[in-house]
């Protein structure tokens, strides 16, 4: 099975002039942790994940952030084509709970580690990948 078959595909996204506060209102609304960010080409250049805004703009006392102020831009992707079994190693090694779907560049999906647990199939690669994710790192100083 190949990652276009377990992404989303209707991900909404937010631009680099975008407010932390109206990603952060997004990420409720849509029940999501991360909103990846998009230039006008729709190319993807960061994601704004529910941490991001706690450690890059709540933390550091920020009233008025943009995405661009807090995103990650260090993004390791996937293509749609992409074995899903391959794309959670991906996940596992880089103890990420979300991959952005690209092809050309341009955002055309996201896959999330709960995306696998839709499919019976793909339980264990959920479980062991969530294992992995879910290893304690050393605390940032």
């Amino acid at each position: 099975m190949k990652v276009r078959d377990l992404m989303t595909r209707d991900v909404t996204t937010a631009d680099l002039n975008s407010s932390v506060a109206q990603i952060a209102q997004n990420m409720k609304d849509l029940n999501v942790g991360a909103i990846p960010v998009c230039d006008k080409n729709n190319n993807l250049v960061g994601i704004v994940t529910d941490r991001d805004i706690v450690l890059r703009n709540v933390a550091e006392g920020k009233k008025s952030a943009k995405a661009q102020d807090v995103m990650s831009s260090q993004l390791i992707t996937v293509t749609p084509d992409t074995h899903v079994h391959e794309a959670a190693r991906i996940m596992s090694e880089n103890q990420i709970r979300r991959l952005p779907v690209v092809e050309n560049g341009k955002l055309v999906g996201i896959l999330s580690i709960g995306d696998f647990a839709t499919q019976n199939i793909y339980v264990n690669e959920a479980g062991e990948a969530l294992s992995e994710i879910s290893k304690p790192s050393r605390p940032m100083q």
